[in-house]
C-alpha cells in the first residue's frame, strides 16, 4: 500500500530542514528480517540539531517512530503511518574515548562501541561485542549479554524529545528495568558516555573472543532473523520454554522457530511480516497452555497488520 505524500509540504514548512525526507519508502530493507511495508515518510536527520529542528516543528498530530539498523524489529507488512526517523552513522556513529570513558553516537553498532573500548584498554563494554544492534536500541531496552547490561556502564544519555528539546539523562534518570527503561518512548536518544575500567588488553580480548564463541555457537546470527524474541520470564528462560511447548523448528508459512535457538524466529526466505508476527504470538499461545507462563515480546513491532 502507499500513503498520501506529505513530503511536499513538510519541506515547505521546513526550509532550514538538511536532512533528506522521503515519501512512502519500503522499511522491510533496512530490517534484518527483510520484511515489512513502507513507511510514510522517512526521514534520515543530519544531526541533532537538524532533527530538533524538524521535530519542534513536525505537526503534533503526526506520529512519529525511530528505528535504527533494524536488528530487533518486525515492520508490519501495511507499513508505518506517520514518520519514521532513521538515525544515520553519518551523523550519529562517532565513537570517542577518553581515560576509562566512551563517549558514542546512537547509531554506532554496539560491536563498534566494544572495539573501540577494547582498543583504548577499556574493560566492562565487552558484552557489546555479541549485540547485533545500535546503541539508540541498546539505551532503549536496556541492553545486555553475557552478564553485563547497559545500566551497568552508562554514565548519562542524550537526547531530543517529540517537541524538539534537547535533553539529558542520568544513569538514575534512565529508570532501567530488565530489557527497558523509564524514559518517555518518545524522547529519541541521540549519544551515551560510558565509563568502564582500564583493564589489561589480553583480558579483554579473552572476554570478546568468548562472546563471539557464544554467539557463532549458539545463535543463528547468518539468518534472517531479529535477535531475541522474547524476555527471559523471572526465573525462567525463554528458550526453554519454548523447546518444552515442542516448538523447537514449528514453521508457519515463511516463519520458523529457530533449530539452534527456540528464542529465535527467522525469515526461511519467503516469509511476511504477517507470518513472523502470527508465529510468535503462535508460540505465547502453546508456552502459555504447556507452562502457564506468560513471554513477553522483547523484538519491537511497528505499523499496519
Amino acid at each position: 500500500m502507499s500513503f498520501p505524500d506529505l513530503s511536499t509540504d513538510l519541506k515547505a514548512a521546513m526550509p532550514e530542514l538538511r536532512g533528506r525526507l522521503l515519501a512512502n519508502e519500503l522499511l522491510g530493507p533496512l530490517t534484518w528480517f527483510r520484511v515489512g511495508g513502507p513507511a510514510q515518510i522517512l526521514f534520515t536527520p543530519v544531526d541533532e540539531d537538524d532533527l530538533a529542528y524538524f521535530l519542534a516543528r513536525l505537526p503534533a498530530d503526526i506520529p512519529v517512530y525511530v528505528i535504527g539498523v533494524g536488528s530487533n524489529l518486525i515492520v508490519r507488512d501495511g507499513g508505518v503511518e506517520g514518520v519514521v526517523i532513521r538515525l544515520s552513522p553519518r551523523g550519529f556513529g562517532e565513537i570517542k574515548t577518553e581515560g576509562d570513558t566512551v563517549r558514542a553516537g546512537t547509531a554506532a553498532l554496539d560491536k563498534r562501541v566494544a572495539e573501540a573500548a577494547a582498543a583504548a584498554n577499556i574493560g566492562g563494554l565487552e558484552f557489546y561485542f555479541g549485540i547485533p544492534g545500535s546503541i539508540g536500541g541498546a539505551l532503549r531496552m536496556n541492553a545486555g549479554a553475557n552478564g553485563g547490561e547497559t545500566k551497568d556502564v552508562l554514565v548519562e544519555a542524550r537526547g531530543v524529545t517529540r517537541s524538539g528539546e534537547k535533553v539529558l539523562f542520568s544513569n538514575a534518570e534512565m529508570k532501567f528495568v530488565y530489557r527497558s527503561t523509564g524514559v518517555d518512548p518518545s524522547v529519541i536518544f541521540t549519544s551515551a558516555l560510558y565509563r568502564g575500567q582500564i583493564t589489561d588488553p589480553a583480558t579483554i580480548r579473552t572476554r570478546m573472543d568468548a562472546v563471539q564463541h557464544h554467539r557463532e555457537t549458539a545463535q543463528p546470527i547468518r539468518e534472517k532473523t531479529g535477535g531475541s524474541t522474547f524476555k527471559n520470564p523471572p526465573g525462567h528462560s525463554s528458550w526453554k520454554l519454548i523447546d518444552a511447548a515442542g516448538l523447537r523448528g514449528f514453521r508457519m508459512g515463511g516463519a520458523q522457530v529457530s533449530e539452534m535457538h527456540c528464542n529465535f524466529l527467522i525469515n526461511t526466505g519467503d516469509a511476511t511480516a504477517h507470518d513472523i508476527e502470527t508465529l510468535g504470538e503462535t508460540v505465547r499461545e502453546r508456552v502459555k497452555a504447556n507452562s502457564g507462563i506468560d513471554l513477553h515480546w522483547e523484538i519491537k513491532r511497528i505499523g499496519i497488520a
